[in-house]
């Protein structure tokens, strides 16, 4: 029942049945029976069939609902059980928002110091992309913001609030202040974050309330593209100050608090709401606390 349960899940993430037995590594006619198994097994359709697949059935879906906690329930006591054997040891994975995966190594490093046995994958991807991957069971935790947009039945641990600065080349306007304005940075040629971004929305907002039209002239989903082009002094980006100072930005880019209004946002990890947590989770969400409490991020 767990696996077709899992093939099931896969299915409905990948809405193919092929890339879905492929996800499973299994064969498209073994997942299709092991989806017609269920369905016979439970005694609803599941799954709304034709030439290709069609989406899932009113039952269909509230299956999916069960088949995402049994799974979850089946993964933690085969964690729990692994880590009375051996200890902590296994893989755990992170999706982040650009903006915080230059601190990560912060959890990440101590962490496994702590515990060998583990390691990590981590992706970059958008607040909601965060969200519907930790529901669809695809990471164990994402790094995200805990603010603005609803976060759903997560377990969530604040990090640290976003600052934003404008980052600029030295000799280039606004460069000598001590301080600009929302007003004022909507001005410049401004290369930014793409808008599916959670930070990009932030920034419109801030610079709408303040008056200014928001028209970069060059946008990227990479953080590094953004910074490569503010290097050229032809562009200027608006970053969170914790992501700027990551950079190890050289003494001709300045970074400049941006003021009136001084706006700032919480980041944090999540993880799925539920008791009890994986092993994994738990040790990663208990290195998250030790984090705050140590330093200021």
């Amino acid at each position: 029942m767990i696996d077709k349960l899992e093939f099931f899940i896969a299915l409905a993430n990948e809405k193919h049945f092929g890339r879905a037995a492929e996800e499973c590594g299994i064969s498209q006619p073994t997942l299709s029976a092991a989806i017609r198994q269920l369905e016979d097994q439970l005694g609803v359709m599941l799954v709304q069939r034709g030439s290709r697949y069609q989406g899932l059935t009113p039952e269909g879906q509230r299956v999916l609902e069960w088949a995402r906690r049994i799974v979850g329930d089946a993964r933690t006591m085969r964690q729990e059980m692994r880590a009375a054997r051996r200890g902590l040891s296994g893989h755990i994975r992170l999706a982040a928002i650009p903006t915080a995966l230059a601190m990560l190594s912060r959890i990440t490093t101590p962490f496994q110091e702590r515990h060998p046995g583990v390691t990590f994958s981590i992706v970059s991807r958008n607040s909601l992309q965060v969200l519907s991957m930790l529901e669809n069971l695809e990471i164990d935790a994402g790094i995200t913001y805990l603010e603005n947009e609803p976060l759903g039945r997560v377990t969530s641990v604040p990090l640290y609030a976003e600052r934003y600065h404008l980052i600029t080349a030295a000799g280039s306007p606004l460069s000598d202040r001590d301080n600009v304005t929302w007003k004022e940075v909507g001005d410049l040629r401004l290369c930014l974050l793409t808008a599916d971004m959670q930070n990009r929305r932030i920034i419109n907002r801030h610079l709408t309330e303040a008056g200014a039209t928001v028209h970069p002239t060059l946008e990227s989903n990479s953080m590094i593209v953004l910074f490569s082009h503010v290097r050229t002094g032809r562009w200027a980006s608006i970053m969170p100050r914790n992501v700027a100072k990551s950079f190890g930005f050289p003494i001709e880019i300045r970074m400049i608090p941006i003021v009136e209004p001084e706006a700032h946002h919480l980041v944090g990890l999540v993880a799925p709401y539920r008791e009890p947590f994986t092993p994994l989770v738990s040790a990663l969400l208990h290195e998250a606390r030790v984090l705050v409490q140590d330093e200021e991020l």
